[in-house]
């Protein structure tokens, strides 16, 4: 008991000495935010191409495309020091670009990748947090090729193509919207308003609506689970 109380008073008299120092600066993340526009040809298509993090992509009534991103460090520093350097250089090389290509919009992520022990980058690995919210017009094509993390489709109409290593794919799609859906997780359940066959693979799930319709939904997903929603529409008082 003895040892356990001047080990709890050592703790105590550390901390005391660094709050009378002087220093009482709360270490904070690193964060940058960028907002881009641009233009999209009626019926055109966009496509992401490694994205990676959170991604939210949402139907809006406007002609052309907002991409919106915030990446942060996942620790916190100082105002200055090496470390909030090297962090700080290391975010610089997190890049989101935006291209035309004839009737494509395409939304390039470039990011370093870590081997941590591993013969090959494993997935996911990021010393950093990206999120991104991406609005796009209802109608527009999608081609979604995620690296990890979550994805969300919000009040879309359009075809949607959507491969993730890993992470949740959600889908909240108009009721009067008509899609043939082909949907697997290798790892994960698939869940649909849409009615359809559902059939169980090993650890995983397959999910189909093969009835002509006008639009489409082609989804994999390596590990996590795929739900696809209808929104509600709330009754007329």
């Amino acid at each position: 008991m003895k040892r356990k109380l001047t080990l709890m008073f050592g703790i105590v008299c550390l901390l005391l000495a660094g709050f009378l120092s002087g220093s009482d600066e709360i270490p904070q993340k690193l964060q940058v935010t960028k907002t881009e526009h641009a233009d999209l040809p009626a019926g055109g298509t966009v496509r992401l191409k490694n994205s990676t993090g959170e991604l939210r992509i949402e139907g809006w009534d406007q002609p052309g495309v907002e991409v919106a991103t915030i990446k942060s460090t996942k620790l916190a520093y100082l105002s200055a020091g090496a470390e909030r350097d090297k962090a700080a250089h290391a975010l610089e090389q997190v890049k989101v670009g935006v291209t035309r290509q004839g009737d494509e919009l395409v939304i390039t992520t470039e990011f370093p990748r870590h081997r941590r022990y591993l013969p090959r980058p494993s997935v996911g690995a990021r010393d950093f947090d990206l999120n991104y919210i991406v609005k796009v017009p209802r109608d527009a094509k999608l081609i979604v090729d995620h690296d990890a993390g979550e994805i969300h489709f919000d009040d879309l109409t359009g075809d949607i193509h959507a491969t993730t290593n890993q992470g949740t794919i959600t889908l909240r799609l108009p009721s009067a919207t008509q899609y043939a859906v082909d949907a697997k997780c290798r790892i994960g359940d698939v869940t649909s308003d849409i009615p359809g066959t559902k059939t169980r693979k090993h650890f995983g799930h397959e999910f189909s609506q093969n009835a002509l319709a006008p639009h489409s939904l082609f989804l994999r997903d390596g590990y996590g689970d795929i739900i696809i929603l209808r929104m509600r529409t709330a009754p007329v008082l």
